[in-house]
C-alpha cells in the first residue's frame, strides 16, 4: 500500500467539509471565519453555484490543527442553521468501509481489487458478495470473505434482506454493484440512495437487455461507452457519476467491442468510486456535482 502524502486527501490528519444549500450571499465567508476561529487552516476548497436548481455546492479540507471534531462541528453548527445546509464533517483519517456485489463477469471486480491493493483507492474492503461461486477464489485469493447468495424470483427478497442486514452490521458506506447483473428493489434501492454506485455499458443509441456488445456490432455502431451512476429505483437512470467512451470501426468484431467495452467499464468505475471515497460528489436531484 502506498503512503499517504500531506497533499492526499485522504492523508491523516485533515478534515473534510461538503454541503449543499440554497445560493445566498455570505457562505463561503461564514464558512471560512468559523474554521478559522478554531483554527482550521484551508487546504483546499471548490464551490458552485446551479442557476437551474438555485443551490451551492461547497467541499472544502483543511487542517484541523488544535481543534477535534467536535469543536469544530460546534463552531458550523450556527453556520447550518443560518443557511439551513445539508452536509457533514468528514475525518479523512477513517477509510470508507465497502461491499462489492458481483455475478459472473469479473473485470470490474478484478481492477477494484488491483486498484485497492496498490492504495489507489482509499477504503476498506469488508467483502464480496456473489449470486455466483465464480469468483470465490479470486477474492479469498486477497484474503477478503466472499459471501455466496444465489438469486432466483423466489428467494430474491430474503437475498435482498441479507445483504441490507450485512451493510449494517459491517457498518458499510458504499455498495459497489461491479457488474452485478440483478436489480435491487425499490426497498433497498431507497435504503441505499447515495451509497450505492453501478456501472454499465452505455451504446449510442442505447442496447439493453441480453448480449448488447452483440447488437450494437450487428448496428454497426462507431462509440460504445460506459456510465457510473448513483442506483435508484429508476433502473440505470440515478445521478450520473461518470461516463466515457471509446471509438470503434466497422473492423471490429463483437469479441473487439466486448474487450473495449470492459476497459472503458473498469476505468468508468474506478473513477466513480474514487471520487465517492474522497467526498468529491454530491447530489443535485437527478444530476451531481463532482469536484476534482
Amino acid at each position: 500500500m502506498s503512503a499517504a502524502t500531506p497533499s492526499d486527501p485522504a492523508a491523516p490528519g485533515a478534515f473534510l467539509l461538503r454541503f449543499s444549500c440554497l445560493d445566498q450571499p455570505g457562505i463561503v465567508a461564514a464558512v471560512a471565519v468559523a474554521l478559522a476561529e478554531r483554527g482550521g487552516n484551508i487546504l483546499e476548497s471548490a464551490q458552485y453555484g446551479d442557476p437551474a436548481t438555485g443551490r451551492f455546492f461547497m467541499r472544502v479540507r483543511f487542517d484541523p490543527r488544535r481543534t477535534d471534531r467536535e469543536g469544530f462541528e460546534h463552531a458550523l453548527r450556527p453556520v447550518f442553521e443560518r443557511f439551513d445546509m445539508r452536509g457533514e464533517l468528514v475525518d479523512t483519517a477513517r477509510r470508507p468501509r465497502v461491499l462489492i456485489l458481483v455475478s459472473k463477469m469479473d473485470h470490474c471486480l478484478a481492477d477494484l481489487l488491483y486498484r485497492w491493493r496498490r492504495g489507489d483507492l482509499p477504503m476498506d474492503l469488508v467483502g464480496v458478495q456473489s449470486n455466483h461461486e465464480v469468483c470465490r477464489r479470486r477474492v479469498e485469493g486477497e484474503g477478503l470473505p466472499f459471501h455466496h447468495r444465489p438469486v432466483t424470483p423466489e428467494t430474491k427478497a430474503e437475498s435482498e434482506a441479507e445483504l441490507l442486514d450485512r451493510v449494517a452490521a459491517e457498518r458499510v458506506d458504499l455498495v459497489i454493484l461491479a457488474r452485478y447483473m440483478q436489480i435491487l428493489s425499490d426497498v433497498a434501492s431507497k435504503k441505499l440512495y447515495g451509497r450505492a454506485i453501478n456501472i454499465h455499458h452505455s451504446f449510442l443509441p442505447g442496447f439493453k437487455g441480453a448480449n448488447p456488445y452483440t447488437r450494437a456490432h450487428e448496428r454497426g455502431v462507431k462509440l460504445i461507452g460506459a456510465t457510473a451512476h448513483y442506483v435508484t429505483e429508476d433502473l440505470d437512470e440515478g445521478p450520473i457519476i461518470e461516463q466515457d467512451v471509446a471509438r470503434v470501426t466497422h473492423a471490429d468484431t463483437a469479441a473487439d467491442l466486448v474487450r473495449v467495452g470492459r476497459d472503458v467499464e473498469c476505468a468508468v468505475l474506478a473513477r466513480a468510486v474514487k471520487w465517492h471515497l474522497e467526498h468529491r460528489i454530491l447530489i443535485n436531484g437527478r444530476k451531481t456535482v463532482v469536484f476534482s
